[in-house]
């Protein structure tokens, strides 16, 4: 009997581990390229900015894991981008009307591992990804400014051992990565750091 009941303990937590694989993970998340080209314009050509909320779609919506990544890293963006997005919004407007700049991000692809997964399969719940592209344009007329994209992972081990923390910080480096392309080109088109390589 109790040979019968370890046999089947054995047998899902194999079973189940097998289902968490990485190696079952089809969808490969990364960048296309380790550098953004650099936006049509400087973007101090505007005087007003508005960040949209980040867009999460299909099949990622919907996912709980995915729906947590999408609301920390919506908080991430804030803590990160309010600052600047004041300062900027703060200063007297050259044009008149105010030339505003919208800036709209939006999950391309993810895959987060939750703390329940990480907990439970570990490193066999594999890495945790995410792309985000960034749609940068003119508000009046929807001329194309830029469409830069970020990417950061997680990988398995690092985030077993970290008993999940550096799942977290992915999110936070991603939202970092965006508000630095912010900065960085407002002054001169520059470019800037997709977070691939």
């Amino acid at each position: 009997m109790k040979y019968r009941w370890t046999l089947r303990r054995l047998a899902f937590i194999l079973f189940f581990l097998i289902l968490s694989s990485p190696l079952l993970a089809s969808e490969t998340i990364e960048a296309g390229s380790a550098t953004n080209p650099a936006p049509a314009l400087a973007f101090s050509a505007f005087d007003r900015f508005e960040v949209a909320r980040i867009a999460m779609g299909s099949p990622y919506a919907g996912q709980k894991a995915n729906d947590v990544a999408l609301r920390d890293l919506q908080a991430d963006m804030d803590r990160r981008v309010d600052p600047w997005l004041n300062e900027k919004n703060s200063l007297p407007s050259r044009n008149d009307p105010p030339r505003v700049l919208l800036i709209e991000p939006r999950i391309e692809k993810v895959k987060f591992i939750g703390g329940g997964a990480r907990f439970w399969a570990g490193p066999f719940a594999g890495s945790s990804g995410v792309l985000i592209k960034v749609r940068i344009s003119d508000k009046a007329t929807g001329a194309l400014i830029a469409e830069p994209e970020f990417y950061q992972h997680a990988a398995a081990m690092a985030g077993t051992w970290t008993f999940g923390a550096t799942d977290k910080t992915m999110l936070e480096r991603t939202a970092s990565l965006v508000v630095d392309y912010l900065k960085s080109n407002f002054t001169q088109a520059v470019g800037g750091p997709t977070g691939k390589g």
